[in-house]
């Protein structure tokens, strides 16, 4: 069991793929699932998805797990849930996420992902709110990650490690969400340090460089994933326009409010592509 103090990956020489492996192996204990086929992180917006995948048989608190923290962020629950697929698999809904502002290092942020895979998950998609860039984009409207612009000046990555990002975000996969959803819309997704919200210069700055999407998540994790040799999908909820493209100050209760506004129909269209994989 760790907590937000006290984490094997933060103690000198941790392998943090034998914590992950530790962490699987806990999980397999507390589940009685041997392998996780699929694995989920649901960001803001995303979480009624747990409850629609399929039948729910076990749900731990996921500090009690290896490596893991308890969640800082309001409208982040902390828990890890094995979810019976309809078509016999089992997914592992990650609703712990550690956000790379909260300053734990990089190793934490992305260890849920390794511990997924680690589980056996071949699968990962990556889910959260985040702010659109382009107008048309209404809160509410969920999106395809097509790719992203890491803006962190960071890296799971550790040592001479060289892994090929090309199709990160697999175009088989937003194909397929694609037969579950036809108007869903994809676009680049840029991950900023955060906790603040971007200004409006650095919202143009992203636009100028090929952004459609800004947020504090997901592409690191994203690194770690195509690491680790899973497949990827990644989704936005536009929770709201990025800063200068909206006209009235940001705030978190906002994001929040969105998210629950849309969070019956994006859960739901979310479970379809889960059961579709």
């Amino acid at each position: 069991m760790t907590n937000s103090t006290t984490n094997p990956l933060d103690e000198p020489g941790t392998d943090p793929f034998e914590v992950a492996r530790q962490a699987a192996e806990q999980i397999a204990e507390r589940t009685g699932v041997e392998r996780h086929d699929v694995a989920l992180t649901l960001g803001s917006g995303w979480g009624k998805a747990a409850d629609l995948i399929g039948e729910t048989t076990a749900v731990i608190p996921a500090h009690e797990i290896s490596g893991f923290s308890k969640p800082a962020l309001e409208g982040h629950g902390g828990m890890l849930r094995s979810i019976a697929l309809p078509n016999g698999k089992h997914a592992l809904v990650i609703g712990a996420r550690t956000h790379y502002y909260e300053g734990h290092g990089v190793r934490r942020v992305v260890h849920s992902v390794r511990t997924a895979a680690a589980t056996g998950a071949t699968t990962m998609i990556l889910t959260n709110g985040a702010g659109g860039i382009r107008e048309h984009w209404t809160p509410g409207t969920p999106v395809l990650i097509s790719d992203h612009i890491n803006l962190t000046a960071d890296s799971p990555l550790e040592g001479a490690t060289f892994i090929d990002l090309t199709d990160l975000y697999s175009r088989r996969l937003r194909d397929l969400a694609r037969t579950i959803d036809p108007g869903l819309d994809e676009g680049v997704y840029c991950q900023f340090r955060g906790p603040h919200y971007e200004t409006p210069a650095e919202v143009q700055m992203a636009k100028t460089i090929g952004g459609h999407i800004v947020g504090m998540s997901t592409a690191l994790e994203a690194i770690a994933a195509r690491q680790a040799g899973m497949e990827i999908l990644g989704m936005s909820l536009i929770t709201n326009l990025a800063a200068g493209i909206q006209k009235t100050p940001l705030s978190h209760a906002e994001v929040i409010e969105a998210g629950q506004n849309a969070e019956a129909v994006i859960s739901a269209l979310l479970a379809r592509i889960a059961n579709a994989l």
